[in-house]
């Protein structure tokens, strides 16, 4: 019996009481904090939260705009295909999820059961390619080129491809209007990325999940105007992911579509001529390397030199843009990328960078005159120029007495600019200048070299002007390799590179003389080329050359021009390009160009260029061609393609004929022209948004390069002349 008096006991049982009415009351006031703060401080967040995780989106995916020739031709469109998809949400509330099913449908399909099924799983971190990016609600889809047949089986056994659809649906295409390719200049579809939706949340067009979006040219470059808006149905769900009810929808809205300044026809001509020069010069024996011309790739751009529109723009080698319709094959992008392909993907006309010979010589006439040398003053074309221990040579050892800028120009005299920029280079101060003029690299950046164009493609690259800053920093870059590797009684190279390590930031003698003639460390690509020469052309203008010319909304009220953009002036006076100017045109009537250009109507069509044959170390050389007329320019290079004239001569002049409507022997029919002046309209616009646009027939180029008047098969496959 407890000794404890009754009291204590009941002071005790008082105390508990008291610490538990505590300890709930706490309870109490943490619960109904809580409360406060989830449905009066946050009320609304947590409501919408709740809200949204009731409801879910199925996206309507908004029409594509077309890409449009000048004419209206359909260069990007859309066409209607037979598209089986899946709803994944019906699989799931199968027993087997839907296997059976996919099992079957891949039967009918003609693909693997293991490839159908890996389509319509979700994408995540841990999920290898193929799987479906976009909401689960959407229906998923399994092939975009179901056949009728196909079609038909799976509608008619309804009950044995439940969730199944197969329905007629819009998917990018390139349809290649008279043969005309443009992959490169138009580029592709691929689909979006998770960063690139989150970082679209905040714009006024956010991606979704399942869009497509341009991954190059064209498509990329506009894809904001082409791709439209995307309609979005919502549906009320249950916790199980059933549908229980309709919560509204946001229609779609169609891209617009891009008016450019292409025309398919020459397009079609350009690219086809292109392919057909480098053909032909694998046939072409090369006396130098005692083999046949490679002519591993090239590129060739027309371009409008008033405005800076680009009418033609080829690349080669090419690829079919179709291949990345409803998703590339992993077979597919191998052939595309690997070594062996030569990179088609990418658009040489901007990306393809070389030295550019000797049609770099007008930018060392400018230079030369605007440093104050005379035009018309007589300059020493010998044979050959002896600069310290070297000598610099003429080819095959041309010599053509005293003659002026403009004849170096006409006749490609090296050493005309060799003394030039040796000149030039010693009273600069030689190995060790002080206040420099650098007329000869000043003047390439006034031409805007070293720099992009600005044209409305993607990933254009810069070219390069070796000028001193670009040697400093090279050296800086690479003289610890060469201090290690070098040596001063080695090889030749181990003796350039024993060279380099101690005076490898410095313009010396022989880097000034080989810039004058395009060779050495210059980079240019053909985008360059067009823009220079056109401002030749037009008497000092310098465009940014474009592609587009315009966009038109879906139901085509609302026409948006891309007008032309001036990128700068020619550095010299219209004297000056007055000057160059008369020495192009005889580049073609007695210079370098004329024997590929033998029975030019000069008269009616004035006719200029300049020839360049580029050395490449370990390859055969680079042909250049760089012409215009008053309206057009055109330019064309060839890898490893041999002389300017002789390599890509033959292709520059048949499209010049095909635009002009001219024969072979210069006679022109304005009936067969097919662009005798720049388009300066847009094609026209229908009353319910459609544009016209005419046929277009398929351009079959001649096999046979294009011969001198008086000319012969011998004289078509030399390359005895340097440019």
């Amino acid at each position: 019996m407890s000794n404890i008096p009754e009291t204590g006991r009941t002071s005790r049982v008082q105390i508990r009481l008291v610490v538990i009415q505590i300890l709930v009351f706490s309870l109490l006031l943490t619960l109904g904090g809580r409360l406060w703060y989830l449905q009066i401080r946050n009320g609304d967040q947590y409501t919408a939260e709740a809200k949204n995780n009731h409801v879910q989106q199925v996206v309507q995916p908004a029409v594509r705009g077309s890409i449009l020739d000048a004419r209206g031709v359909p260069l990007a469109d859309n066409e209607t295909r037979l598209v089986v998809s899946a709803s994944r949400t019906k699989l799931l509330k199968m027993a087997d999820d839907g296997k059976a099913v996919l099992t079957r449908l891949a039967g009918v399909l003609g693909m693997k059961p293991a490839d159908v099924i890996a389509k319509v799983r979700l994408c995540d971190a841990k999920t290898p390619k193929p799987c479906w990016n976009g909401s689960p609600y959407q229906p998923i889809p399994v092939t975009e080129d179901a056949t009728t047949q196909q079609a038909l089986q799976i509608r008619e056994r309804t009950e044995d491809f439940p969730g199944i659809t197969a329905e007629p649906t819009a998917v990018r295409s390139y349809p290649g209007p008279g043969g005309v390719n443009a992959a490169q200049v138009l580029g592709y579809l691929g689909p979006v990325t998770d960063n690139e939706v989150a970082k679209s949340e905040k714009t006024d067009n956010p991606l979704l999940r399942s869009d497509q979006v341009g991954r190059a040219g064209l498509e990329s470059m506009y894809d904001q105007q082409l791709r439209g808006k995307s309609g979005v149905t919502r549906y009320e769900v249950d916790n199980l992911g059933r549908v229980i009810g309709k919560a509204g929808d946001t229609p779609a809205e169609p891209g617009s579509s891009l008016v450019t300044s292409i025309d398919s026809r020459i397009q079609a001509i350009t690219e086809k001529e292109l392919v057909t020069a480098m053909k032909n010069l694998r046939k072409t024996y090369d006396s130098v390397t005692h083999s046949n011309y490679k002519a591993d790739s090239g590129a060739a751009v027309v371009m409008d030199v008033h405005t800076g529109r680009i009418i033609a723009m080829a690349s080669a080698p090419t690829y079919d843009p179709n291949v990345w319709s409803g998703g590339i094959s992993a077979k597919d992008y191998a052939k595309l990328t690997k070594t062996s392909s030569n990179y088609p993907l990418l658009n040489r006309a901007i990306q393809g960078q070389s030295a550019p010979g000797s049609t770099f010589k007008v930018i060392s006439t400018s230079a030369a005159v605007n440093a104050g040398y005379a035009p018309d003053g007589g300059y020493p074309c010998t044979s050959s120029m002896s600069i310290g221990n070297r000598v610099f040579k003429n080819f095959e050892g041309e010599s053509f007495g005293d003659i002026s800028l403009g004849k170096a120009l006409e006749v490609s005299c090296d050493t005309v600019f060799y003394y030039l920029a040796y000149d030039q280079w010693k009273k600069d101060g030689g190995n060790h200048p002080k206040h420099a003029k650098d007329w000869f690299f000043k003047t390439a950046h006034q031409f805007g070299l070293g720099k992009k164009t600005g044209i409305d493609l993607p990933d254009e690259v810069t070219g390069r002007v070796p000028d001193r800053a670009w040697k400093q920093a090279y050296w800086e870059a690479n003289k610890d390799l060469w201090c290690k590797q070098g040596k001063k009684h080695g090889s030749y190279v181990e003796q350039i590179e024993y060279e380099n390590c101690t005076d490898g930031n410095q313009v010396r003698a022989g880097d000034s003389v080989n810039y004058a003639i395009g060779q050495g460390d210059t980079l240019l690509t053909p985008i360059q080329e067009a823009v220079m020469y056109s401002a030749i052309a037009n008497g000092g203008t310098m465009y940014q050359p474009s592609v587009g010319k315009a966009i038109i909304s879906a139901d085509g009220r609302t026409v948006q021009p891309i007008k032309p953009t001036v990128a700068g002036k020619l550095p010299d006076t219209k004297k000056t390009v007055s000057y160059i100017d008369k020495a192009l045109e005889g580049v073609v009537t007695s210079g370098t160009a004329a024997w590929q250009f033998g029975g030019w109507p000069q008269d009616k069509i004035a006719l200029h260029a300049k020839t360049g044959t580029a050395e490449v170390a370990g390859k055969q050389t680079t042909s250049w061609l760089s012409t215009y007329t008053k309206d057009y320019a055109i330019v064309m290079t060839i890898s490893q393609g041999g002389t300017g004239s002789g390599g890509s001569g033959p292709a520059v002049r048949k499209i010049y004929q095909a635009m002009y409507g001219l024969d072979g022997k210069g006679k022109q029919d304005l009936k067969k022209a097919l662009l005798p002046k720049p388009q300066t309209a847009l094609p026209k616009i229908s009353k319910d948004g459609t544009i016209e646009a005419p046929t277009v027939t398929a351009y079959k180029p001649d096999s046979k390069p294009t011969l001198p008047a008086n000319g012969s098969e011998a004289l078509a496959a030399t390359t005895g002349r340097r440019d």
